[in-house]
């Protein structure tokens, strides 16, 4: 019997097409599927590809028991309870790197358009006025800029702000020098919080990070500082980043990721004029989803036609 495969969070379509294709594997025909059509789906799935919608939880693989591989096509695998998945024996594994670029543009992209206040001004000219005086922003030249996590997409956001000629700290409790000369290590997060423009976080989310970027640490950045942060929600603390933000203690803020997703349309921080947030952008880029769809499609085959496990997670 061939295995089946569902992809549900969505591919890009050559590369679904592709899949389809291969004459060893049962391809469900839908690339995207509602969480009731997943549940339907679930007893007779071999292997399943998502993304960052769908959460593998004790329950789904209960419903699931000839579930043998799921793959998150991206790096972050907070949605997927990998210490379940071993229990039961299924295996997981990420696409890591696909994202790196996207992730990294995205906050870089955040950051200019808080500066610039971009948003804002567009949102004035769809009401047709031309509200120049009210939009006075910032250049991100020379710039003191934080990076919180300095890993693969850490590290390239610090190389393409080259251009701007910024100082960089960073601050990672596994990496203590950087190839790039304008970057070096903070003594520790409050030397970032307290002394930088601009401050991005891109670490992974797990129980040492979760809340890491507490009130406390808010509390000290500069009434001028910006906060960016396009890695996991739950990092930040997003009710003392709500009253620095109302209480004008900090500039602004761009965020795309939250610690509830999607964001509750009753969310405080809608009700801000200081914030750009946008809905988990990050990867949501024509490379990106090309490059972590062609990974996919590799690792299955690899799984369930060579018998070969690439990238594997564990707990």
């Amino acid at each position: 019997m061939k295995p089946f495969i569902v992809v549900s969070d969505g591919m890009d379509k050559e590369v679904f097409e592709k899949l389809q294709q291969v004459s060893e594997f049962e391809v469900h025909p839908k690339s995207k599927v509602t969480g009731e059509e997943l549940t339907a789906l679930l007893p007779k799935i071999n292997g399943l590809v998502i993304r960052s919608a769908t959460t593998v939880t004790p329950e789904l693989l209960s419903k699931a028991p000839n579930l043998k591989y799921v793959i998150r096509a991206g790096e972050g695998t907070d949605n997927i309870d990998k210490k379940k998945c071993q229990e039961v024996g299924v295996k997981v594994s990420n696409t890591p790197g696909a994202n790196n670029n996207s992730a990294a543009e995205h906050a870089i992209a955040l950051m200019l358009t808080v500066l610039r206040k971009t948003a804002w001004a567009h949102q004035t000219m769809v009401e047709g006025k031309w509200d120049k005086n009210s939009f006075t922003g910032n250049e991100l030249s020379n710039k003191k800029i934080g990076i919180v996590g300095f890993g693969r997409i850490g590290q390239i956001v610090a190389k393409r702000l080259w251009g701007f000629e910024p100082e960089v700290l960073f601050f990672d409790p596994f990496i203590e020098t950087s190839e790039l000369p304008y970057a070096r290590k903070a003594k520790d997060l409050e030397e970032i919080f307290s002394t930088c423009d601009i401050i991005s976080i891109h670490t992974p989310l797990m129980d040492a990070t979760k809340g890491l970027v507490s009130k406390t640490l808010i509390e000290k950045m500069q009434p001028h500082a910006i906060l960016v942060n396009a890695a996991r929600g739950g990092i930040v603390d997003e009710q003392a980043l709500f009253e620095a933000l109302k209480n004008n203690k900090i500039r602004g803020a761009g965020f795309d990721v939250f610690k509830t997703e999607p964001l509750e349309e009753n969310s405080e921080l809608r009700k801000l004029q200081n914030i750009v947030l946008t809905p988990h952008l990050g990867a949501s880029t024509e490379e990106a989803q090309l490059r972590v769809g062609l990974i996919a499609v590799d690792q299955l085959k690899e799984f369930f036609i060579n018998d070969n496990l690439l990238n594997e997670v564990r707990s």
